[in-house]
């Protein structure tokens, strides 16, 4: 990673290790209200390429019952560009899980990513006064992890979307 001050304006501005760490935060705690289960650590380098990248966040369908293999079918450039994001992405991810573990905002166990319930009131207080985009990043990361939950296993889900490990 290079230094902050050494990073673009663009990328100061969206790929923060809060804002991201906040993301990740949804998931994890959408991830555990559908399935009882944290989100796992491979799941979590998928949540940023898919909420960041506008199109492919409004692309995403509106209910968890759509599965994933049936909007990739409908949305056949989404895997290759989740995966090419997701590539570029992950000293990002790993700066936002690092950031979110030290702050206490993600509990991470072994290889599982929990939202820390402690934050739910400042989560809450800082999506009030957020941007409407900011707002429908984090519902679509919420989003994410409860359709992860429902989507199979994390080798499943990263072989449909085109990821290797």
């Amino acid at each position: 990673m290079m230094t902050w001050a050494a990073r673009s304006p663009e990328e100061r501005g969206l790929l923060t290790p809060s804002f991201c760490a906040l993301l990740l935060w949804h998931a994890a705690r959408g991830h555990l209200s559908n399935s009882g289960a944290s989100l796992t650590f491979k799941m979590s380098f998928l949540i940023l390429p898919v909420v960041l990248h506008r199109e492919t966040r409004e692309s995403l369908p509106k209910a968890i019952t759509t599965s994933l293999a049936v909007w990739l079918d409908r949305n056949p450039l989404a895997s290759s560009r989740i995966a090419d994001r997701a590539r570029l992405l992950v000293p990002f991810t790993k700066e936002a899980l690092s950031f979110g573990g030290l702050h206490g905002l993600l509990i991470i166990s072994g290889s599982t990513i929990a939202a820390s319930l402690d934050w739910r009131r400042k989560v809450s207080a800082t999506l009030k006064t957020s941007s409407d985009e900011v707002r429908t990043c984090a519902k679509r990361a919420e989003f994410l992890g409860r359709w992860f939950a429902k989507s199979g296993s994390p080798e499943t889900v990263m072989a449909l979307i085109g990821v290797r490990l």
